[in-house]
């Protein structure tokens, strides 16, 4: 890559993949070294790493980590399928895990007659171009998506897709980034999305460190502020996305649209093309990740419900693409019906 993103949750060299340990954010910015696909794995279980995009990448790395390890017993198949197993048993939703390391799978079977030594330095070019691609995306879906967008719009956001959850620079995030580049002025409601507090931890501190006004709402209070007119527009992220447009994004998405359908306040999705299914038909076939239930009955480490009460943690939820006005990839803004704007992508 000519140049590192602002701001990018990996570092790649040859022997490991730094993570800037998200768990720790804002508190503190400490990076998390990684030598193995083991190691990867679990890195992105426990959440040090964390955003479909930044998934894909880590994945990516992690397979080449892992071919680099077992030296020229990576170029056997089957030993990458243990790796990719492995690593693909991490988080179930995220499309771009898995078209990561399907597309370095590829790459490793046609240069598998290559010396090792030479296969290594492909695969290490393959991950690294995911990563240079989904910046490139990124950048892309920022200028189509803020080519609408009014001056001083009233944002409403869920989650982090911004530079954290990405390659660098963000995607839903990467947008208001964008439109606030180009003097907009836009200004961000975020939700703080229990039960990991991702909105409140990681978006309102991505936000204040480029200078863009963020306020801080607790989850409940998106009803509130939709029904006061303040306002003018949703805008999310995505883990995977259907043939027919349905959304999966991280829990308490599928709400917001409801609400924003209920205030007649248009609902974005912001997501690169390697977040789309084309092989599910609709969000019904989509595997909905449920995680530890400490994340729902703990914070900070502390627990805050009553000994013995049980907790349900679903990560994600899937919103009907009835509910959403558009979709934004790299290659454009796509409006309803879906299967058919979507389909050349």
């Amino acid at each position: 890559m000519d140049k590192l993103p602002d701001l990018t949750p990996l570092r790649l060299a040859e022997d490991r993949l730094e993570l800037l340990d998200q768990r720790r954010l804002p508190g503190a910015e400490e990076w998390i070294v990684c030598r193995d696909a083991g190691e990867v794995a679990r890195a992105i279980e426990e959440m040090v790493v964390r955003g479909a995009p930044a998934i894909g990448i880590a994945a990516a790395y992690g397979l080449y980590l892992g071919c680099r390890r077992l030296g020229a017993r990576g170029q056997d198949a089957a030993a990458r399928g243990q790796l990719r197993a492995r690593l693909t048993a991490t988080r179930p939703t995220a499309r771009n895990l898995f078209w990561a390391l399907e597309r370095m799978e590829a790459a490793a079977r046609a240069h598998v007659q290559l010396t090792p030594e030479a296969f290594l330095g492909r695969l290490r070019a393959e991950a690294e171009a995911i990563w240079a691609e989904d910046v490139a995306a990124n950048r892309a879906i920022a200028e189509h998506g803020a080519h609408p967008i009014g001056r001083g719009a009233r944002i409403l956001t869920h989650c982090n897709a911004g530079a954290l959850a990405t390659g660098g620079y963000g995607t839903a995030l990467g947008v208001v980034r964008r439109a606030h580049e180009a003097g907009k002025g836009p200004v961000v409601l975020a939700c703080e999305t229990r039960p990991l507090l991702q909105g409140a931890r990681l978006t309102a501190w991505e936000l204040a460190r480029d200078g863009i006004p963020v306020t801080l709402i607790a989850d409940s209070m998106a009803a509130y502020f939709l029904g006061r007119g303040e306002v003018d527009l949703v805008l999310v992220g995505a883990d995977r996305i259907a043939a027919n447009g349905d959304t999966a994004n991280k829990i308490g998405t599928y709400a917001l649209a409801v609400l924003a359908a209920a205030h007649s306040v248009p609902f974005y999705v912001a997501a690169p093309t390697s977040t789309l299914d084309g092989a599910l038909e609709d969000g019904t076939g989509i595997i909905i990740e449920h995680r530890h239930p400490d994340e729902v009955l703990c914070l900070a480490g502390v627990r805050i419900a009553p000994a013995g009460v049980p907790a349900a943690n679903p990560a994600f939820d899937v919103t009907p693409h009835r509910y959403i006005t558009a979709i934004i990839t790299e290659r454009g803004v796509h409006r309803p019906p879906f299967r058919r704007s979507l389909a050349a992508e």
